[in-house]
């Protein structure tokens, strides 16, 4: 059978329990404050600067897109010459 809760109800918390529900709240409440402290900070703050891409990083990856591209063209050559084999591998075949 459920117990009804009222006016009348006796909750009893020895002093252990009630220690660690008082340090459990001052401790959510201490980070509180402290997040909220460190988002006014980070609001004080200047904004940082637009990043600028430096030649020799331009140079970089126009180099590494261009060795890319080469490498898949050498690929797309094997693929052309296996797919001939394979077609002339079935002309036999018939």
């Amino acid at each position: 059978m459920a117990k009804k809760i009222d006016e009348g109800t006796q909750i009893t918390l020895d002093l252990k329990t009630i220690g660690i529900i008082l340090f459990f709240v001052a401790t959510v409440v201490g980070m509180w404050f402290s997040l909220n402290a460190s988002i006014d900070e980070a609001k004080k703050l200047p904004l940082p600067p637009d990043p600028e891409v430096t030649r020799m990083e331009f140079d970089m990856k126009d180099q590494m897109i261009r060795q890319t591209i080469m490498t898949t063209s050498g690929d797309v050559d094997e693929i052309k010459e296996d797919i001939k084999r394979i077609e002339e591998k079935i002309d036999q075949l018939k």
